[in-house]
């Protein structure tokens, strides 16, 4: 360890954190926000008895979960500007910016796998609670918004909070991108003053720190919620 360099990560510390942490931070709240939604209405249309609907919803799952999340990344970075043109009618790509790309990209993907943890969670309640909201009047969309999916997420929370995480870490794919996430913050820092090892080293130090923090915190509150059933 005589090699190893401290004082550059201490220069650099301040913008890792303010720069690349919060961009992580920031893409992993609203990633999930957006992909825990977009999953919900997923799971509610590969349930419904509408075969064409989940048919749909099955094919847009199943090809998410079979594709790398760098390509997709990758696909969505280039694409979505002229998707966007597109849509609205304009000649030239719109700009969308690598944020609003990894923010896209990764709602869209985790909602597949959101999708999945909550088609479990609302399949665990008991049918005899559907059919009785049923046989009071409620349809299908009542049912699942008042008495369903409130229990479907209690049950689900502590899964969706390990999903969470594991996206927390895939957030580090977008320096493919060129977006400057903590990954990207450390990169560069690493690229400027020729200290790989010691910036890398730091950066899976905060990671595995963060993860494990969070971690603990999802087995502690597995066991709470199981204590209170």
């Amino acid at each position: 360890m005589s090699g190893f360099d401290f004082d550059v990560i201490q220069r650099s510390v301040w913008y890792l954190f303010r720069d690349g942490m919060t961009f992580t931070v920031t893409l992993t709240l609203m990633a999930m926000a957006g992909g825990i939604v977009f999953g919900t209405l997923l799971a509610m249309m590969r349930l419904a008895s509408f075969q064409p609907l989940a048919w749909v919803a099955g094919a847009y799952v199943n090809l998410m979960r079979s594709v790398p999340l760098v390509l997709v990344i990758f696909w969505f970075f280039f694409l979505v500007p002229y998707i966007g043109a597109w849509v609205i009618g304009e000649k030239t790509p719109i700009k969308v910016g690598a944020f609003w790309s990894a923010v896209i990209t990764f709602t869209m993907f985790e909602a597949a796998y959101y999708c999945e943890i909550m088609r479990a969670g609302i399949q665990s309640i008991a049918r005899g609670q559907v059919a009785a909201s049923l046989a009071l009047g409620l349809n299908y969309w009542q049912t699942m918004g008042h008495i369903v999916l409130p229990q479907a997420f209690r049950n689900m929370v502590p899964v969706l909070l390990t999903q969470t995480i594991i996206l927390f870490q895939d957030t580090s794919l977008v320096y493919v991108i060129s977006a400057t996430d903590f990954l990207g913050a450390a990169a560069k820092v690493a690229n400027r003053d020729y200290r790989l090892v010691e910036m890398y080293s730091f950066v899976a130090l905060v990671y595995f720190v963060i993860s494990f923090a969070a971690s603990y915190y999802v087995r502690s509150l597995q066991g709470r919620i199981a204590v209170v059933r």
